[in-house]
């Protein structure tokens, strides 16, 4: 298939690229690399990815971008250009798009309540226009497990009610669930939410908890830890995070007389782990114990995640990555990364 990833320069759009065009497919990737983190990581996965920095920096100002191997294209764009994001789908014929790309992050979203209007929202809108102008087979674009909020049913399941978002990001994020239902009601478009639970590995985030630990244990300064250490997460390593993504586009929900082709769905591990463990797995990766400050919970945050994923795993999902099988991948990535940069 022909396949449109947004966020292509991001950790998961990323490594979804890499792996569809692993099995045939062919990936036109779009990001507009901002500096929420530091862009040079981003710059860094397109290089895996076959396009080289100076042929990414520039912003589009026509329909064209670098080609690498006849199967990959990345263009930097905006998702909120009017203009040329419509020229892009219509030039392209794609069978299915998957949208990764999103102004991350919930403590941010506090400071910057705009930008995640501008990505999550108006770019939204703009993709799903799009989708719905050009005949798109499948829409999947990125949820989040924070659209739970302090949800107090364990196991969180897709059946609950998610109408109280305690951030800004949650709260684009149920936008975009809310968005789509509307569009495959209208417009008869086909598409899946995708509630991602606490991804980490390789080529991970700058500003997400494992990056951070790693970066100040290699630093010998403190790791933050934030309610004093009593929290737990479902965290997912990206492989699986990635499986799950590719078996839904594989197996697109179906519209039936009284629903139309719409679905969420939780991708996670099913199995939370607490942040202690976690914190020990990292530590003993580096054969280090690393210094602790404990601080009180800050704003936007949730004590425990934990994705139900029987929906799922009935379509043959099944997260197979242990924590500290995960956490050793991404320490020995990280050591590379930072040795080489």
């Amino acid at each position: 298939m022909k396949i449109l990833v947004t966020g292509a320069a991001g950790f998961i759009g990323f490594h979804l690229s890499k792996s569809l065009l692993s099995k045939g497919h062919t990936v036109v990737g779009i990001d507009n690399i901002n500096n929420y983190y530091d862009i040079n990581l981003k710059f860094a996965r397109l290089n895996e990815l076959g396009i080289a920095r100076s042929k990414a920096e520039t912003f589009l100002n026509k329909s064209i971008g670098e080609i690498y191997n006849n199967s990959f294209q990345f263009i930097r764009m905006n998702l909120e250009d009017r203009e040329n994001l419509p020229i892009l789908f219509k030039e392209n014929n794609f069978d299915v798009v998957c949208n990764l790309a999103a102004q991350a992050g919930v403590r941010y979203s506090i400071e910057n309540p705009e930008t995640y209007i501008d990505s999550n929202v108006v770019g939204f809108l703009n993709v799903l226009e799009c989708c719905r102008h050009n005949d798109i087979q499948h829409l999947l674009y990125a949820s989040s497990s924070s659209v739970y909020g302090q949800n107090k049913r364990i196991p969180f399941s897709t059946s609950d009610n998610v109408d109280r978002p305690i951030s800004l990001y949650a709260a684009t994020k149920k936008s975009n669930e809310l968005m789509a239902y509307t569009y495959s009601h209208l417009f008869n478009i086909t598409t899946t939410g995708l509630r991602f639970f606490t991804v980490y590995g390789p080529w991970g985030r700058p500003d997400m908890a494992i990056y951070l630990f790693a970066d100040a244990i290699s630093k010998n300064r403190a790791i933050k830890v934030f309610n004093k250490g009593d929290m737990s997460r479902d965290f997912t390593f990206i492989d699986d995070i990635i499986s799950g993504i590719e078996i839904l586009l594989a197996n697109p929900p179906e519209k039936s007389f009284e629903n139309p082709a719409y679905r969420v769905s939780n991708i996670g591990n099913g199995s939370p782990e607490s942040l202690g463990d976690f914190i020990k797995a990292i530590e003993a990766s580096f054969g280090v114990e690393a210094k602790k400050e404990f601080l009180p919970m800050q704003a936007g945050d949730v004590s425990k995640t934990w994705a139900d994923i029987s929906e799922i795993e009935k379509l043959g999902y099944k997260s197979t990555t242990k924590i500290n099988e995960g956490v050793q991948n991404f320490v020995q990535w990280f050591k590379l990364y930072n040795e080489s940069n």
